[in-house]
C-alpha cells in the first residue's frame, strides 16, 4: 500500500506488469505512457518505467490490427459523433483512431466541428475552474451535435461523465458501440 505518493503507486503497478498493458481509457493510457518520463531519474525504476511506457497500447491500436469484419455489431443506431479527447489527440497522438475504427466497422459518422478543442473535463479542471469548464463543455456539445447524432462516442471516461449530464443524446465510451450484445 502507498501513502498516496503517485510515484510509489507507479512503482507498485510496474512491479506487477509482466507482458503488456492495453488501456481502454485514454486518460489512464496517457498516464501509463508517461511513466518513462515521470521516473526517468529514479535509478531503481527508470528501466521498468520505460518498459511500461513501451508496452502500453490504447485498445484502439490493438483493434486496428484485428479483422473486425466478423463482429455482429449493430451499426444501425444512427449517426455517431466522435469526441476525440485531448488525451487521445495530444498525449497519445491518436487523433484519428476512433473515427477510423468506427468508420471501418460500418458506423455512420456525424459531421462535427472544432474537433481539436477540449470538452472542459480535464481531470480536476471541471471542479477547480467550473465556469470555464462549463463553457468549454457547452461549446463542445454544440460542435458535436450540429449534425443531429444519435449518440456521442468518446475515449475518455472523464469526458464522458462531464458531457453526458448536459448532452441531449447519450454519451458512451466508443468501445461500447462494438459490443455485439446490443
Amino acid at each position: 500500500m502507498t501513502d498516496g505518493n503517485p510515484a510509489d503507486l507507479c512503482r507498485q503497478i510496474m512491479a506487477a506488469i509482466t507482458e503488456a498493458i492495453v488501456s481502454s481509457a485514454s486518460g489512464c493510457g496517457s498516464m501509463l505512457v508517461a511513466y518513462g518520463e515521470l521516473l526517468a531519474h529514479d535509478p531503481a525504476y527508470a528501466h521498468r518505467a520505460e518498459r511500461v511506457s513501451a508496452l502500453t497500447r490504447d485498445i484502439g491500436e490493438v483493434l486496428l490490427q484485428e479483422n473486425l469484419d466478423e463482429l455482429a455489431i449493430n451499426t444501425a443506431i444512427g449517426k455517431v459523433a466522435v469526441h476525440t479527447p485531448c488525451t487521445l489527440q495530444h498525449a497519445l497522438g491518436l487523433a484519428d483512431l476512433v473515427p477510423e475504427l468506427l468508420g471501418r466497422t460500418g458506423f455512420e459518422l456525424a459531421q462535427t466541428t472544432d474537433n481539436h478543442l477540449c470538452c472542459g473535463a480535464a481531470g480536476t479542471y471541471s471542479i477547480l475552474q467550473a465556469s470555464t469548464s462549463e463553457r468549454l463543455r457547452d461549446n463542445k456539445l454544440r460542435a458535436l451535435t450540429g449534425d443531429a447524432p444519435a449518440v456521442i462516442a468518446t475515449a475518455n471516461v472523464g469526458c464522458q461523465l462531464h458531457m453526458q449530464v448536459y448532452a441531449n443524446v447519450p454519451v458512451v465510451h466508443w468501445i461500447e458501440l462494438l459490443d455485439t450484445n446490443n
